[in-house]
């Protein structure tokens, strides 16, 4: 038995683009594109899904722990660069300037240095001597004792391998 075509050359329930009853916003073609419930067929699917990609209840808690364990980390690393790098170190008001230096020999160079740290603290200061390619060609470590002025201009006479060109404090310190 064949069934008849309606006026407009299509099928009843059919959807064709030209068909003048479905339009945009009307019930059949809005209940079509959104069903009011999902399939049997759809929760199956994202369920062969999840499996075939990993994605299982036991990964997202190992995915989670393990999110926060890192976080735990960093919380702690950097805690511990706060206690380190905190409070606790003080400079003691530590400051150097290179005031200049006189070259007395090809072994032998005198450099003056004005170095000031808080009254009552001691420092050490590394003095170098370096040539013309600047290379370090002398070294020496001045030990400053503790005193009651904040500020002192200090010569140091530093041994070299050769003629050196200039002399400097490299660097000061609290021991």
């Amino acid at each position: 038995m064949r069934e008849r075509a309606d006026a407009g050359g299509t099928q009843p329930g059919v959807n064709y683009p030209g068909h003048q009853d479905i339009h945009p916003g009307s019930p059949e073609l809005s209940d079509q594109q959104h069903p009011a419930t999902p399939t049997v067929a759809s929760a199956t699917a994202a369920a062969t899904l999840d499996d075939r990609y990993g994605r299982t209840p036991s990964r997202r808690r190992r995915s989670r722990a393990l999110a926060i364990a890192a976080a735990v980390a960093i919380v702690v690393v950097f805690a511990v660069w706060v206690v380190w790098a905190g409070p606790g170190q003080t400079s003691h008001g530590l400051d150097s300037d290179d005031v200049g230096y006189k070259v007395l020999s090809d072994h032998t160079t005198v450099v003056r240095s004005q170095v000031s740290v808080d009254p009552g603290t001691r420092a050490d200061c590394a003095v170098q001597v370096l040539d013309k390619s600047y290379t370090i060609v002398g070294w020496k470590v001045v030990d400053l004792p503790a005193s009651d002025q904040r500020s002192r201009t200090i010569s140091t006479e530093v041994r070299t391998t050769t003629r050196g060109v200039t002399g400097l404090i490299h660097d000061c310190w609290v021991p």
